[in-house]
């Protein structure tokens, strides 16, 4: 390939990669420019700048309760998924067992599943068995659809241990339990750190499963739907809206921070390791 045309396929991609970015995340800034607009109307042109949508959100008694409702289930999704899929990540890469494949994949199957179907097939299942919908039915739906990406990170996490320093342990006469917790937890510390990030994000954000397996309490955004069918909350729930959002972008940042860093963490100890053999 000549030279102008590696030029005209580079300025090509780059145009493709604005326009995509464009059509992305324009929606998301139009978002806190309407939740800082001075107008109950969201339209252009803007109004003026204010910050009073913001301190409406300060005095809504029905939004505490569901922001209460929401990290009560975010918390609890983040640590039951975090804990489940540690368990299935290092039972998958340091061990070998009949049926190790379908195992994993039917693990994984929520990943690409429908989520509405899930949550009708939760709804049918727990309306069976007589449970009442609560909190904690949310939770195990969310804990559900947590867990697969859990397992993502924490694989990854667990295959780049070096098993030596696991036997090392074992020749000092560390026991199995022992050796898990003072040599393996601290080397996959920042992918467990991703894990209940990711998780917390996952289980805050997520809308379908909790209408559907949600009872009186409701969570954020079953909270938010509610509201857009008033006109004049328009304006609060793009403020809420805009909060939700810096959040999410925060703790994602952080969750790749952290397996940025396990991955560093792992490379250098498979270099010290691989020195001293």
């Amino acid at each position: 390939m000549s030279r102008s045309r590696k030029a005209f396929s580079a300025r090509a991609l780059t145009v493709y990669a604005l326009l995509y970015m464009l059509f992305l995340y324009a929606p998301v800034i139009l978002l806190p420019l309407f939740a800082f607009n001075d107008a109950t109307i969201v339209s252009f042109p803007l109004k003026g700048f204010t910050t009073k949508w913001f301190d409406v959100l300060w005095t809504t008694e029905a939004l505490h309760g569901a922001v209460r409702n929401s990290m009560i289930v975010a918390v609890s999704t983040a640590l039951l998924s975090t804990v489940l899929g540690a368990c299935a990540a290092r039972a998958s890469s340091r061990y070998r067992f009949p049926g190790k494949r379908p195992v994993m994949g039917f693990i994984m199957l929520p990943l690409v599943l429908p989520e509405i179907i899930v949550a009708v097939a939760l709804l049918v299942l727990l309306m069976q068995l007589g449970m009442s919908l609560s909190l904690w039915t949310v939770i195990l739906g969310h804990v559900l659809i947590c867990t697969p990406f859990s397992i993502a990170i924490l694989s990854s996490a667990f295959q780049g241990l070096d098993t030596s320093l696991e036997e090392a342990s074992f020749d000092l006469g560390e026991t199995r339990w022992g050796t898990f917790y003072r040599v393996i937890l601290p080397l996959v510390m920042p992918g467990v750190i991703s894990s209940l990030l990711i998780c917390f994000t996952i289980s805050l954000d997520e809308f379908i499963i909790a209408f559907f397996l949600t009872g009186t309490d409701v969570t954020l955004p079953v909270y938010i739907w509610s509201q857009l069918r008033f006109p004049t909350k328009l304006p609060s729930v793009m403020a809420l809206g805009t909060i939700l959002l810096a959040l999410s972008v925060v703790l994602l940042i952080l969750a790749e921070w952290f397996r940025r860093r396990s991955a560093r963490k792992q490379g250098l100890e498979a270099s010290a390791a691989g020195g001293f053999m």
